[in-house]
């Protein structure tokens, strides 16, 4: 068989044997400056601040930076701040020494307005990273290499939420009308979404949304030259078809690797598969305050009776799902955050065993022993098997009464419903990129409004708990922001707010000459692969 042959065998998704796969990775090996990366979905848009979410920023960490990075091991690095810290005339304030000899893109120098004006961008609605810097009062440049952020009080793990904040120049946004973030959730269109100026090591040279994106390196760029100096991009949103473009040749690593193939892609010559655990839980949530449920056959609400949400973690059988599901390859958990975070706890992580006998009970208690219908809406290109979990819970459901109707759909389709309060019952997965259990409470338990709350489908409010979290943001004694942190865990817990499923553990299969570790945040950065 030709290698055209092979290849055309491969993007149709057929899985090759072993030997032709070892053949092929003679014929068709690449260069070894040049990478072809492939996972399940793309970013959503390359506008450095208009959506939180991980494959967005996994890809815009080449073209853009921070002002500090997150390494393997979970530390914090200096990227374009070279040191950080808390100001020794005033607790409020943190001062950042901006690197010197940066360029952007184009070839203009990068300043501390710019710095200024990224800060002041990200915090602003509609952006999607603005509860990272809802405690920020003001941005300031104090002379050419320094740069002060004051806060609404003391903020010592202020610094831990920037690692996914990316500078842009000021110059180039206003010239091109993007003073602003585009409103993702709305679908707003904007330059900035398309087109990219950053200061990292790539340079976007080709971009076909959901097809190819082509990265090249950046020759003016302040840090050590990578070895990798081209990155071709490209989502392949079927399992099996990522696959077989790695074994084929066509692609150098799929940083998705589907749970069912990991353990035979372990035993083939000339691949190798790197694992490890992501910073990253999967849950379900509900509408748990709105009268009425809009894709619901009952009268009134069943998601806000304590009863039924009790009634469906008692039905979920967390264990099952990890052996028949992720063939062995997640952590079942009931805590709503990976063990990585601080507020983690045994307690919290530890679940029940299905009981349906006790479920329906419950059921019945609620004045739902009839059961209903509700709608469940579900990515299917974003985490680890997402659609066969939803299809799981729709089984295990059904045996309490609650009927399931699976709405499963590209992620670019399904985050809008959450953010836009259009959907009654979701799967989400998140991570926490500052390892500390505010950044869960900002985005996900807060009651929506200003920038706090922006992924909280659930419609929980709780003004007492609000404030609560708002006072973690500029708490100094860490002892006494510890407890709080517990105190809000267990109201959050006993509420059910989530229905927990796992930890999301990582696997990236790449060729065996390659070097390139499992990322905490599962955001692999190619300027630190090597080649055998």
């Amino acid at each position: 068989m030709t290698t055209k042959r092979l290849l055309r065998s491969a993007r149709a998704g057929l899985i090759l044997s072993t030997a032709a796969a070892a053949l092929m990775l003679t014929i068709v090996a690449a260069d070894a400056e040049t990478l072809r990366w492939a996972r399940v979905g793309d970013a959503l848009t390359m506008d450095p601040h208009s959506q939180n979410e991980g494959p967005t920023h996994t890809l815009n960490h080449h073209i853009y930076e921070t002002l500090v990075g997150r390494a393997v091991d979970g530390t914090l690095t200096p990227r374009l701040a070279t040191d950080w810290g808390i100001s020794d005339e005033d607790e409020t304030v943190w001062v950042f020494t901006i690197r010197e000899g940066v360029k952007f893109h184009d070839g203009s120098d990068m300043t501390v307005e710019d710095v200024v004006f990224s800060l002041d961008r990200a915090r602003t609605p509609p952006s999607g990273m603005a509860a990272l810097h809802a405690a920020v009062e003001e941005v300031t440049a104090v002379d050419d290499t320094t740069v002060h952020v004051r806060m609404s009080g003391p903020a010592p793990l202020y610094v831990q939420n920037l690692t996914n904040t990316f500078i842009m120049s000021k110059a180039w946004a206003e010239a091109n009308g993007v003073e602003t973030a585009p409103n993702f959730a709305a679908g707003e269109e904007a330059y900035s979404v398309r087109n990219t100026n950053g200061t990292g090591p790539y340079m976007l040279v080709e971009r076909d949304p959901e097809v190819r994106t082509v990265l090249q390196v950046f020759e003016d760029h302040w840090d050590d030259a990578p070895a990798v100096t081209e990155i071709i991009y490209t989502p392949i949103s079927e399992a099996a078809t990522r696959v077989a473009a790695l074994l084929s040749g066509e692609v150098d690593i799929v940083q998705d690797v589907p749970v069912q193939d990991i353990a035979r892609l372990e035993q083939t010559p000339g691949i190798r598969v790197v694992r490890g655990p992501e910073n990253r839980n999967i849950f379900f949530s509900y509408d748990m305050t709105s009268d009425s449920l809009a894709s619901s056959n009952a009268e009134g609400n069943p998601f806000a009776s304590p009863e039924v949400r009790e009634a469906m973690s008692l039905a979920i059988d967390r264990n099952a799902i990890q052996q028949v599901v992720m063939r062995g390859e997640s952590q079942p958990s009931a805590a709503p955050l990976p063990p990585f975070v601080n507020g983690w706890t045994e307690e919290m992580h530890a679940f029940r065993d299905p009981d349906l006998a006790r479920a329906q009970e419950l059921m019945a208690e609620s004045g739902f022993a009839d059961g209903f219908s509700v709608q469940l809406d579900c990515p299917n290109d974003r985490y680890l098997n997402d659609e066969a979990i939803c299809q799981a819970l729709v089984g295990m459901l059904a045996r309490i009464g609650i009927n399931v109707d699976l709405n499963a759909q590209t992620r670019s389709l399904h985050f809008p419903l959450i953010e836009n309060w259009e959907t009654d019952f979701y799967l989400l997965g998140w991570g926490v990129p500052t390892f500390d259990s505010q950044y869960v409470f900002d985005f996900l338990v807060h009651t929506r409004e200003g920038s706090y709350g922006s992924f909280n489908g659930s419609r929980y409010s709780n003004p007492e708990l609000d404030a609560k979290i708002q006072a973690l943001a500029t708490m100094t004694d860490l002892e006494e922001r510890d407890a709080l942190i517990a105190e809000i865990w267990d109201e959050v817990m006993e509420e059910r707010i989530f229905l927990n499923v796992h930890n999301q553990v990582l696997a990236y299969a790449m060729r065996d000459n390659i070097n390139l570790d499992v990322h905490p945040e599962n955001q692999p950065r190619m300027t630190t692969v090597t080649f055998d």
